[in-house]
């Protein structure tokens, strides 16, 4: 394939992901104009977020049981979904707040979104071997925006959260039809359908097992951050403002910290492609777990300075996420390469659930300072884990070239 056709499919891939993934967080990004409308109790609050993670979970498994991604076109995959998706999400407009129907329709979402973000990976990762930390982490980031598009909807809609809701609806479904004009690498491989001897693999190879491991450590802390940082943000800064401004400048530093992670992973992948993969991972863990616990060092305190670690925490929990992919489309032959990246992500975003759910309500007893601390110790199990795996990158696995 020409240079110039994978830049032209990797950027429609890139745009595609970004309207698509719009839909994850935009229940979070209007929760505050939701509760004031409908007094929305704590449990379905938290629920509107984690049902995404669920159908996410229910959603990754039987894509990967039913090879969907390998047997079918990936694009045309992710076209469906994202059209389905778009169309899910805007059932919120119609559905009681905080019902059955709407947490229901959360999950409906998360699960199409299955078929966007794996699918995604496996397209990006068709395109090149040498570069693929860079065409992953342009897929992540892509992601990331996407995830921090619903604040900027939610900000620019002011209190009408329906309006948000309909911009990103919308958005997705532009996602999906503007993925068709993508194409497929010569690295594209036709996988067989999910195979028991996958989850094996991903035990008895200890490059993909610590893989794994280092991918648990980041999701524990990365979606609950992502769904609560509004939230988090307008609770600090109304000890020293105004509430109204608080929520407003909560929203624009949720953007800006979730979109500025979709930078930060273009730069780490350019990094992961030179100084390895494992070592990205194991500073961006750092850095992010030092942030967590230096936000809730000054949680109520100076806006600013809880303003800045945010920003900082945001730019720097994400860009390690495409490289546990990166490492396991590496490690793994190229039929099974795309199933044991669904099953990677379907464990972390199952953990997701569980962190989602329960900070909020962890946070009503004992503050949000302390959930956040708690984040932390996520990265410290991830280092522990990429610190072993760098002992073992000298025996790395050359990736195996598509067959036809």
């Amino acid at each position: 394939m020409a240079q110039g056709n994978k830049f032209q499919s990797i950027a429609v891939l890139v745009v595609a992901e970004i309207l698509t993934l719009s839909l994850w967080f935009i229940s979070a990004a209007v929760l505050p104009e939701m509760v004031a409308e409908s007094q929305m109790s704590p449990v379905r609050q938290a629920l509107l977020s984690s049902a995404v993670q669920a159908g996410f979970v229910v959603g990754a498994l039987i894509s990967a049981f039913l090879g969907l991604a390998d047997r079918f076109d990936p694009r045309r995959v992710f076209m469906v979904c994202a059209v389905t998706a778009g169309l899910a999400n805007a059932v919120l407009l119609l559905a009681p707040i905080g019902g059955v129907l709407a947490i229901s329709m959360r999950f409906v979402t998360g699960a199409l979104l299955a078929g966007a973000y794996p699918v995604g990976m496996k397209i990006a990762a068709g395109w090149g071997t040498k570069d693929r930390g860079l065409l992953i982490g342009l897929l992540v980031g892509a992601v990331t925006l996407g995830s921090a598009s619903p604040h900027l909807a939610s900000l620019l809609g002011g209190a009408d959260w329906r309006t948000a809701v309909s911009i990103t609806s919308v958005a997705a479904i532009l996602g999906g039809f503007l993925v068709l004009a993508s194409g497929l690498g010569p690295y594209h491989a036709r996988a067989k359908r999910f195979d028991i001897n996958c989850i094996k693999v991903a035990w008895t190879d200890r490059r993909i097992r610590l893989a794994y491991g280092g991918y648990l450590g980041h999701m524990w802390e990365l979606y609950a951050m992502w769904a609560w940082i509004g939230v988090v943000a307008a609770t600090s800064y109304s000890a020293t403002m105004p509430n109204n401004e608080a929520v407003e400048f909560a929203k624009l530093t949720a953007f800006l910290a979730i979109g500025l992670g979709g930078v930060a992973c273009v730069i780490g992948g350019l990094f992961a492609d030179k100084i390895g993969k494992p070592e990205v991972t194991i500073i961006a863990m750092v850095v992010s777990g030092a942030c967590a616990v230096g936000t809730a060092l000054t949680f109520g305190g100076p806006a600013w300075l809880t303003f800045v670690l945010i920003l900082l925490w945001g730019i720097s929990i994400v860009p390690d996420s495409p490289q546990f992919s990166a490492i396991v489309a590496d490690t793994a032959v190229a039929e099974n390469a795309g199933s044991l990246m669904t099953l990677q992500t379907a464990l972390g975003f199952a953990l997701t659930i569980l962190t989602v759910q329960l900070a909020p309500l962890l946070a009503e007893t004992t503050g949000w300072p302390v959930v956040l601390i708690i984040l932390g110790l996520g990265p410290v199990f991830g280092v522990f884990s990429m610190s072993r795996l760098r002992q073992l990158t000298g025996r790395k696995r050359t990736p195996s070239p598509a067959k036809t």
